[in-house]
């Protein structure tokens, strides 16, 4: 059978600061010892002078270190300035009466570089010296024991100074770990929210309109209606699909794939469609990059353009690859061109190198053009460019269904 003792928390904030000071006053042992011999004369103020100097000493250290880094209050030097005159009177009245009173310097310079920072920590511990030197002379002792405790101050001086700014580095490396923990929280929701309306966005757009072809053509065409109900349950498993894939971060834009939902998505909505893929393949990372634009750029048509006609262009021109999306629609404010969407994409191809124009078209309507540098997208930048997307493929409408769901 095994016992422990587990100290609470905040009791444990407060003792072990304590417990972690306290070990480090075994040299005042000399002193109390000299006390506690008889040889130290007059002993009540000796005795009361060490007590409050190692309290005040603690408190001084402990409140040095105590929470994040910060410059000392003016209480705080205040109380550093009593607990070094009190040290010095007490090294200054009994170093004559019994051995070991001068490492008393020692401690006043440790909590002056615990206190202090910069310059003004190393003057201290020079003035701690220099005190130390100057009492020691005074009371004639032989430089082998004042060469000794000044190099103790010294070195003592320096640990400190050392664990304090240690002390300082790890509390910003946390505060750096933990805003670097935060902002990849934020890049992570952003990211995902922009998956999200990207792939719900063009989803829903499609269902609304296959719903509307199939409750224009229910009176007319029973055989013609269910099969778009057919496609629009297609469309909805892709989608719970695409939002599973979204989810686990593996999901990628396929651009051929794109390509052919955008072709179906604008003919079911009555729009005509014309699509030209000119130059050498797309690499794979901007293949997916593109298959975003496409997305985007065809969704915000069939909701907002009121158009009759779009031209999708894809061309490579040596290391440029361009994708133009061009409507004979409403014009500026046809693409919502400040969207959700839009924003998504401009970062998504900004972080590639690349950029994005949404304006209007030179005789009308309103245009997307995307550009990537192809020579430059890497890996780093699609990070969901792993796995095959499940893209809605649906089958060409016939002329009348194009027809009857045709934009007024």
């Amino acid at each position: 059978m095994t016992c422990s003792l587990r100290i609470p928390g905040p009791i444990a904030r407060r003792v072990v600061p304590v417990v972690w000071v306290a070990v480090w006053l075994w040299p005042l042992l000399s002193p109390a010892a000299g006390i506690a011999s008889g040889e130290v004369h007059p002993v009540v103020p000796a005795i009361a002078g060490l007590g409050a100097f190692v309290v005040g000493y603690v408190a001084v250290v402990i409140q040095a270190f105590a929470g994040e880094p910060h410059a000392p209050s003016r209480a705080h030097l205040v109380q550093l300035v009593a607990v070094a005159l009190l040290g010095t009177a007490l090294a200054t009245a009994y170093t004559d009466s019994a051995a070991g009173w001068l490492s008393v310097l020692l401690y006043i310079g440790a909590a002056g570089s615990a206190t202090l920072r910069g310059p003004a920590a190393f003057c201290w511990a020079l003035g701690s010296v220099a005190a130390l030197v100057v009492i020691g002379l005074a009371h004639h002792l032989d430089g082998g024991a004042i060469g000794a405790n000044a190099f103790n101050v010294l070195m003592s001086c320096g640990l400190v100074f050392a664990i304090k700014r240690m002390t300082e580095y790890i509390f910003q490396l946390r505060e750096t770990q933990a805003e670097l923990a935060r902002s990849a929280v934020e890049q992570e929701r952003l990211r995902f929210s922009r998956d999200l309306h990207d792939l719900l966005g063009h989803t829903l757009s499609l269902v609304v309109v296959k719903a509307e072809v199939v409750r224009r053509l229910v009176p007319r065409d029973p055989d013609a209606a269910a099969s778009q109900a057919a496609d629009i349950e297609t469309i909805g498993r892709n989608a719970l699909a695409e939002v599973r894939e979204a989810v686990t971060g593996y999901r990628s834009r396929r651009f051929a794939a794109e390509l052919e939902g955008a072709r179906t998505a604008l003919s079911d909505a009555g729009i005509a469609v014309a699509i030209r893929e000119e130059g050498a393949p797309l690499p794979p990372e901007t293949d997916a990059l593109f298959g975003w634009a496409v997305r985007e750029g065809v969704t915000n048509v069939i909701r907002h353009s009121r158009a009759r006609r779009c031209d999708i262009v894809v061309h490579r021109l040596d290391d440029l690859a361009t994708l133009e999306i061009r409507d004979d629609g409403a014009g500026p404010g046809a693409a919502a061109g400040s969207g959700n969407g839009l924003r998504g994409l401009s970062e998504r191809l900004t972080a590639a190198g690349g950029a994005l124009r949404a304006e209007p078209g030179a005789t009308g309507g309103f245009q997307v053009v995307a550009t990537l540098p192809t020579a430059t997208v890497t890996d780093a930048t699609v990070t969901d460019a792993t796995v095959t997307d499940a893209t809605v493929t649906d089958a060409t409408v016939s002329d009348a269904a194009r027809v009857v769901v045709a934009r007024t």
